[in-house]
């Protein structure tokens, strides 16, 4: 999947979910269309997420 993220090991990667939900689709739906998902597995990517938008930014000094 190109380097990116998936959910455990699938080849269902992060940001689809993640776009899935952005774009306005219940997580009920995204479960019907990606039966080997989990609620937990849509949890875990917007944890995923905050996780990365969430790291420290060092900028060096000059």
């Amino acid at each position: 999947m190109g380097g990116r993220p998936c959910i455990r090991g699938m080849r269902i990667r992060v940001t689809d979910v993640l776009e899935l939900l952005a774009a306005g689709v219940s997580q009920e739906q995204i479960l019907l269309d990606f039966p080997d998902l989990e609620a937990e597995d849509i949890r875990a990517s917007i944890a995923y997420a905050a996780v990365q938008l969430n790291h420290p930014v060092i900028i060096a000094a000059e």
